[in-house]
């Protein structure tokens, strides 16, 4: 029986940027750290120079021919790029679309409710699925229903603009939000006073 591998507790090999003594060509164009070109020379003289100017030699194009370097402070350089990642990061949001439920003959508070849900969506930059949900008979109602996404969306004007007018959907009535660029990113509005909401003047 074949003996059992053992666990490898080493920690996992990095791999190590290529600067100074890990740069193995023979022949490099460098360019100075304040941006002059210093030609094509010897690996060698291109350590000289980095370290004379007490920076690092940094090989920035390895594909070109002969490969590129750069004399830099490898520290700051490393520093500056992890922060144009990560401020990148912050910027790549991805828009998802949140859903905000309610019937067509909702209560003031609950309305308020699904307003303060909304603004928060859009405030992070996604889009708003509004949709008034439907039970029974209630079907017949479809024109509060739609009274009542247009008061949202009214209500939401400062911080939303309609993407979907008010649509039938099934069993449901549904309208899409998305955010004013303007407005992500501000804080919430507070909502509209309360008004009254539609309800069905029959049983």
């Amino acid at each position: 029986m074949p003996p059992r591998p053992r666990f490898d507790r080493r920690a996992p090999v990095r791999e190590l940027p290529n600067i100074n003594d890990r740069i193995s060509y023979p022949n490099l164009r460098v360019v100075d750290a304040d941006g002059s070109q210093l030609g094509v020379i010897t690996r060698e003289a291109a350590l000289e120079v980095a370290k004379e100017r007490e920076l690092d030699l940094v090989l920035v194009s390895e594909k070109a021919d002969p490969p590129v370097c750069r004399v830099m402070d490898y520290g700051k350089y490393k520093f500056e790029q992890e922060k144009k990642a990560k401020e990148a990061k912050k910027k790549s949001h991805q828009t998802e679309v949140k859903e905000v439920k309610m019937r067509y003959k909702i209560d003031s508070h609950d309305y308020q409710v699904r307003i303060g849900q909304a603004v928060r969506f859009l405030k992070s930059g996604d889009k708003v699925k509004c949709t008034v949900i439907f039970r029974g008979r209630e079907i017949q109602h479809t024109a509060l229903a739609e009274v009542l996404l247009l008061r949202m969306a009214k209500d939401l004007e400062e911080n939303a603009e309609i993407q979907q007018h008010p649509k039938r959907e099934g069993r449901n009535m549904i309208m899409f939000l998305s955010p004013r660029k303007q407005a992500v990113g501000k804080p919430a509005a507070k909502p509209a006073a309360a008004a009254p909401v539609p309800t069905s003047t029959q049983g």
